[in-house]
């Protein structure tokens, strides 16, 4: 669980980074001409690099949170983990070391290939787990418990549900809360 924690720091790091980089590059924005004008190769980068700050941060984030349900933190987990953190750390070093020596860009490769490598590994443990026999969504979970609560406390379903938490649905255009009324 500690190595989570990592990704946890890494994405608000990330986030705040990203923050400090906007600020920065947001004082020299309006100079038509500033590193070269706006489709340099260099401007390029650096906006590459301060956007990676946000977007790794998010990954390094929704990580942790995907990481955090499952049932066991395996070493292809820890794998995934070092290889969302490594890929949040070397994107934005590497975008500014080619935005100064455009001859680094091979340099690309090392966080290309630990974020896919913590993608692939990620989503091979989800797939892995969903086909295990005792994984079950939360709604499940509780479906799956009902009847032997009915049969201990003598409740009806409609009386479980009365107990059960209310679900949130996320739509495009709001957010809903739906509490069970049977």
């Amino acid at each position: 669980m500690q190595i989570l924690k990592l990704n946890l720091i890494a994405a608000w790091l990330g986030i705040l980074l990203g923050f400090a980089s906007g600020l920065v590059l947001g004082l020299f924005f309006n100079h038509e001409n500033w590193m070269g004008g706006y489709t340099s190769l260099k401007r390029r980068l650096y906006r590459l690099a301060h956007i990676s700050f946000f977007g790794l941060g998010a990954v390094n984030l929704l990580f942790y949170f995907t990481a955090v349900r499952l049932p066991a933190i395996t070493p292809v987990i820890v794998i995934a983990s070092w290889g969302f953190i490594v890929g949040a750390i070397s994107m934005p070093i590497c975008c500014l070391l080619m935005a100064h020596f455009p001859r680094t860009h091979l340099l690309f490769s090392i966080p290309v290939a630990s974020l896919l490598l913590g993608g692939t590994l990620t989503v091979l443990s989800l797939v892995q787990v969903a086909h295990s026999p005792d994984f079950a969504m939360p709604q499940q979970r509780s479906e799956r418990r009902a009847p032997a609560l009915r049969e201990n406390n003598k409740l009806s379903r409609a009386e479980l549900e009365l107990c059960a938490p209310p679900r949130t649905t996320l739509h495009a255009s709001r957010i809903t809360h739906h509490v069970s009324n049977h």
